[in-house]
């Protein structure tokens, strides 16, 4: 009954169990990041390897390099280093890397959920080794694509002017690059080497990260989004205290009262065994009589016929030729007896020393009629009771 009582309340409180922790799990969404000095990483992205799936929106993932750098990895673009995270302003800080037009020649955003705030344009030209006679105001050189006799060199677009351009120089290409402004005053490697930046637009959380809440999925399925407040540094959110509340108390009262049951049912059990052995003990077994009897005493077998064989062994019944006790074959000049009313023969040697302890024929079971049985009687009276069980 111990394992019908706990099946029983394990199979009722197991939903009770799952409602907590997928409370928990939906709830709970801290943020994360890959250093020290790394951004924090929270909705809508996530740190894959680190963070629930459900704790970043689709298309929001970010990793970690080996040097414990946040990664983003843009579909058509590669992997940029991640500087900063402007969540009220919904905008992602990127580094080129410090050699800026090897990825720069080949952005783009498509395949992704960005896009460029402010765009730039920029030219690259590529020209002879000696660039430092080239108006520097204009052209800036970027070592890490230099040649052995060549060089890279950068400027805005709108600044270049095909009588200014030098004559060993010719355009690779113009890329639009999403820079933090459209525009700039000044023309420095710190304006052409500054982070990219790109914002989203969906899921819209500013608002509610303006407001000091947490964004998130509202619940464990679909897309939508909304606003909690933040979770309290003393201890867990709301709803999680509540999934516990429900998912423990809940099935504790109910075990609880499970047990008062079942103690209730053994008490009562043991209650109706006491009283059944109380009925039981009150009751006797009316004496009977019990008959012993013994064997036959010696006049009473000596007055049984008693014949002596002759040569021919004939007897009444000619199947009478072996002795049912000894079991040999009767002999010429054996005694044999003959027990009355059955007629049945046997040695008299091997019935005399039966009827002493048996008063009943071997063979038919009969106590001789008319004989006189020397036969004791002893009644015995008894009272039994039923032993109690416990």
């Amino acid at each position: 009954m111990n394992s019908s009582v706990g099946l029983c309340c394990f199979s009722f409180f197991l939903p009770f169990i799952f409602f907590a922790y997928s409370a928990l799990c939906v709830e709970i969404c801290n943020p994360s990041s890959c250093g020290r000095t790394g951004p924090p990483v929270r909705f809508p992205f996530r740190l894959k390897d680190r963070q629930a799936d459900r704790c970043g929106y689709r298309g929001f993932d970010l990793s970690c390099n080996n040097q414990g750098q946040t990664v983003l990895t843009l579909p058509s673009s590669g992997e940029f280093i991640v500087t900063s995270i402007d969540y009220v302003s919904q905008a992602i800080y990127i580094d080129p890397d410090f050699c800026f037009p090897e990825k720069i020649l080949n952005f783009s955003l498509s395949g992704s959920h960005f896009r460029g705030a402010n765009f730039r344009n920029y030219t690259f030209l590529n020209c002879s080794s000696d660039w430092s006679r080239y108006p520097m105001y204009h052209f800036l050189p970027l070592l890490c694509q230099d040649g052995g006799n060549y060089t890279v060199v950068a400027t805005i677009s709108e600044w270049l002017s095909v009588d200014e351009m030098p004559s060993e120089c010719r355009i690779i290409s113009t890329v639009e690059v999403p820079a933090q402004s459209a525009a700039t005053q000044y023309w420095s490697s710190l304006v052409l080497y500054e982070d990219l930046q790109l914002i989203w637009v969906a899921p819209r959380c500013n608002s509610c990260e303006a407001r000091g809440g947490i964004c998130g999925y509202k619940s464990d399925t679909g897309l939508e989004t909304g606003c909690s407040r933040p979770t309290s540094k003393q201890g867990l959110p709301r709803s999680a205290k509540y999934g516990i509340i429900i998912g423990i108390g809940i099935p504790g009262i109910v075990c609880l009262i499970g047990l008062v049951c079942y103690i209730c049912n053994r008490i009562r059990g043991y209650e109706d065994r006491r009283y059944m052995n109380t009925e039981l003990s009150a009751i006797t077994i009316p004496p009977q009589r019990v008959l012993f009897a013994t064997g036959l005493d010696g006049p009473t077998i000596a007055s049984f016929p008693k014949t002596v064989l002759g040569e021919s062994r004939r007897l009444p019944n000619s199947s009478d030729s072996t002795c049912p006790i000894c079991l040999s074959e009767y002999q010429p000049k054996d005694a044999l007896r003959t027990i009355p009313d059955c007629n049945h023969y046997f040695h008299a040697k091997c019935i005399d020393e039966w009827l002493k302890l048996n008063a009943t024929c071997p063979l038919c079971r009969n106590s001789p009629d008319g004989s006189s049985l020397a036969t004791s009687r002893s009644s015995t009276s008894s009272t039994f009771s039923s032993p109690s069980s416990s």
